[in-house]
């Protein structure tokens, strides 16, 4: 019965995309394909709402009742409401809605719906939930507080959204300016806790800097490293069709060696394409979403790259 309902709508969605083909296999690949994504959707929705509690732990257990802030939008909605005593849940939206749309243009607009709910979520979570205040102590607020907000950040960025929109406004203005993501954030951050240190006075604004390290040194670790871009290396025997899936899916060029692979006593047997493209963090998901679909025992290395120059990395919008 069940199989019955899964090959109807299989077949259904073939019939919606205008596919002629409707070949056992072809059924069969596509149900694979479906389930695929809905596998990992669920992992990227599970990592968000753990981040999205994680940093709201973080801000109502240990940062707001000290009045500490951090670096990026959540440190300006953390400084503003400071000042003004407006609740941060309706700061927290208010100020990450222009990098939302933002994201939109310059990511994509599943990241864009993905962040804007992921936003949306960490909102509700300070505005509905009790977390109890578990320190007083300055150096355990600043320590503690940022890490549990750079874990929730970093977890939602491995699911494939952010909770702090700085980082694509990062990525908006190196693309316009042609610097680094992390010079823009430095920019950013010196100008925020600045404000804190004038506004605040200067002791918070000093103790406010150890959230922001603890936050970002726990960000690194969750996310493997502040590197903007990865480098992909592929080797895989559908070379050609992961090839296209890079082209259209990501919007990404690749460059194809000729190699030869082999192993053990066996030596170098048989010829072998070796892909290589370099794709944002925020992107990672989904590429290892499509090879799993084309080819689940391919042979894949990714490596941290600093910064990328010329190519199509910069000049193509993301696509997520």
């Amino acid at each position: 019965m069940i199989k019955n309902i899964w090959k109807q709508i299989i077949l259904l969605i073939l019939r919606l995309q205008g596919e002629a083909d409707t070949s056992r296999y072809k059924v069969i690949k596509t149900k694979n394909n479906i389930l695929v994504s809905l596998r990992n959707e669920f992992k990227n929705f599970l990592l968000i709402t753990i981040g999205v509690f994680s940093a709201g732990f973080g801000f109502k257990g240990f940062l707001l009742t000290n009045k500490f802030i951090d670096g990026g939008a959540t440190g300006i909605s953390l400084l503003v409401s400071a000042l003004t005593e407006i609740p941060i849940y309706y700061l927290i939206p208010l100020i990450n809605l222009p990098f939302i749309i933002m994201g939109h243009k310059t990511v994509g607009i599943n990241f864009a719906v993905k962040t804007a709910l992921a936003i949306g979520g960490l909102a509700l979570v300070l505005a509905n939930v009790d977390f109890p205040n578990v320190t007083n102590d300055n150096i355990l607020v600043a320590v503690f507080g940022g890490f549990f907000l750079g874990a929730g950040i970093g977890l939602s960025i491995r699911g494939g959204a952010v909770i702090d929109g700085a980082e694509v406004l990062a990525l908006y203005l190196s693309k316009k300016l042609g610097t680094t993501i992390g010079d823009v954030i430095i920019i950013i951050n010196v100008m925020i806790f600045s404000a804190a240190a004038y506004f605040l006075g200067v002791e918070i604004a000093l103790y406010s800097m150890i959230t922001y390290l603890s936050a970002s040194k726990t960000l690194d670790f969750i996310v493997e490293g502040i590197e903007e871009y990865i480098g992909v290396t592929i080797v895989s025997s559908k070379c050609d069709e992961i090839k296209e899936m890079i082209y259209n899916k990501l919007g990404r060029g690749v460059t194809v060696y000729n190699g030869k692979k082999g192993f053990g006593k066996r030596g170098l047997k048989e010829d072998s394409d070796i892909i290589f493209t370099v794709i944002t963090r925020l992107e990672v998901s989904k590429l290892t979403t499509e090879l799993e679909k084309i080819a689940p025992t391919a042979f894949v290395v990714m490596h941290t790259v600093k910064d990328t120059k010329g190519g199509m990395i910069k000049k193509r919008p993301l696509k997520h």
